[in-house]
């Protein structure tokens, strides 16, 4: 075990770490390297790979051995079918033996892997089709509709890979460089406006261990559950990669989204380590189904968005265990996080935590960085200057930093700035509002003035009035909702966090 595994404090995790110490987490170099065989080949002997729970209640478990077959089966037969190094391979499965094992035989045959999200329709693949390229798309099923529409497209479904898997060799032995592209991953978007992919190379499985060891808290001995797609950023890097790359299962769920799964799953599997997005520990909240089971995790994070307070005290109560925030952004990865099973670390309710190893953050303006309590944007430091990283925030005066909203979520009304973020915390304190958004919009008289658009079911508009007394009781007298808009439910991203380009766009 190297020492970087050993470090199970706090304070020798801040002061001891070492970027270089990453590199002794892997089999390749600073030259050549391969993501699928750090995550995958290197570990065929060592057990359980994938744990994977299925929305109809069927579960499955293959070990190292298996996914490393079927994965370079695949790489030959995409080399066989004149795949090469550099071209693109979409893959349209939900989490199973063939998910992971295309997208592993794909890395392993040097192509680019593009994981896409089950649920999109024509015009949300075609957006994304169109902007890579792929020269292979494998689907579950249904393959002739998406021929018809990508007819310069070889389209597969898993079904009629079975004899051609069946005859292609079992070992594949990639040759990639560590700046080789290995996974193109798609942020979530809409159709009116979709973002390219983010561009990830090989070597970028060295730079993962940071959130896998300090935001995760992976180690070995880790039975690991994280129920996010691995179509997004989360359940790809941090629900798959991370957990593989040291060698432990990973365990997702695949198909329509149900709490009562999720639990069921949890105590099957015997889950030590959950990670998991805020909506879904709502979610669960929400089912009254948590706490009937075995589930007693040793450590639990989220990402993606703030916890409301309502779910962090849930969440606490429920399993035991503090929810330890992990943050950070496509463009530098995790920089702040909560250290899950580090000695020495207290975790705060409501605080993103404190500074990843190897990394200087701070909360900036125009003038560089600012004080504890004043409110600023969240910015690493990046080849001597801050990289602002479009949140804002502020430090408090033990060194946690706190979320304040978005850059773009700062409402100014009548002369007053106000945060969304911290309005949408105080309407989720109230216990009939299980859902809730807040955006500007315009006014005549204001400028601007906080709307927000609320779930809270058999409430009517007499509820109105009510909230907004209960938010100006909790914030002040001018920093409250002054339109309140019930819905049945909040527009989400495929990635499940809240839409809010979306209430804007309505609400011009």
């Amino acid at each position: 075990m190297t020492a970087i595994l050993d470090v199970r404090r706090y304070p020798e995790a801040r002061d001891g770490f070492r970027w270089d110490a990453l590199w002794e987490l892997v089999d390749g170099t600073r030259e050549r390297l391969n993501l699928a065989h750090e995550c995958v080949d290197r570990h065929v002997g060592k057990g359980t790979a994938l744990r994977i729970q299925f929305a109809d209640g069927r579960r499955e478990e293959h070990d190292f051995g298996a996914l490393a077959e079927w994965s370079s089966r695949f790489a030959n037969v995409l080399e066989a079918e004149g795949i090469a190094r550099g071209d693109r391979v979409a893959i349209m499965l939900e989490p199973s033996l063939a998910f992971y094992g295309a997208v592993f035989g794909t890395v392993k045959r040097g192509a680019i892997a593009v994981p896409l999200f089950t649920l999109f329709g024509p015009e949300g693949l075609a957006l994304r089709v169109d902007d890579c390229r792929p020269r292979m798309l494998l689907v579950e099923r249904d393959a002739a509709r998406w021929r018809a529409q990508f007819p310069a497209l070889t389209v597969l479904a898993v079904a009629d890979l079975a004899d051609r898997l069946r005859g292609a060799p079992a070992r594949y032995t990639p040759a990639t460089a560590a700046d080789d592209l290995a996974l193109f991953q798609y942020t979530s978007g809409t159709t009116r406006a979709m973002p390219e992919a983010v561009r990830h190379t090989h070597r970028s499985v060295v730079t993962l261990m940071v959130a896998a060891l300090y935001g995760v808290g992976l180690r070995a001995g880790d039975r690991y559950f994280c129920p996010s797609s691995p179509a997004w950023g989360h359940g790809l890097w941090h629900g798959t990669v991370a957990p593989l790359a040291l060698g432990i299962a990973v365990g997702s769920y695949s198909g329509k989204f149900r709490p009562d799964r999720i639990v069921e799953a949890l105590d099957a599997f015997r889950v030590t380590n959950l990670a998991a997005a805020p909506t879904v520990y709502r979610m669960i909240r929400e089912s009254g189904v948590a706490g009937r089971g075995r589930f007693t995790p040793e450590k639990l994070s989220f990402t993606g968005e703030p916890m409301d307070g309502k779910t962090w005290d849930f969440v606490e109560h429920t399993f035991g265990r503090k929810p330890c925030s992990m943050y950070g952004s496509t463009e530098v990865g995790v920089i702040i996080v909560n250290y899950p099973g580090f000695e020495g670390f207290e975790v705060r309710r409501g605080a993103l935590g404190k500074p990843a190893p190897g990394w200087e953050v701070a909360v900036v303006d125009d003038a560089g960085p600012l004080s504890a309590g004043q409110l600023g944007e969240i910015a690493v430091r990046r080849r001597g200057e801050w990289f602002r990283v479009k949140d804002r925030g502020y430090v408090d005066a033990d060194g946690y930093f706190f979320h304040a909203g978005r850059s773009d979520d700062v409402i100014i009304s009548g002369g007053w700035t106000m945060s969304a973020l911290e309005i949408e915390q105080a309407l989720l304190a109230h216990p009939d509002v299980l859902e809730a958004a807040v955006i500007g919009v315009p006014d005549e008289l204001r400028g601007q003035i906080p709307k927000a658009c609320i779930v809270a079911p058999g409430k009517g508009p007499g509820f109105v009035r009510e909230l907004q007394e209960f938010v100006k009781d909790r914030l002040s007298k001018h920093e409250y909702p002054r339109a309140i808009e019930i819905v049945a439910e909040l527009p989400k991203t495929p990635a499940g966090k809240i839409d809010r380009k979306t209430l804007r766009e309505r609400g011009r």
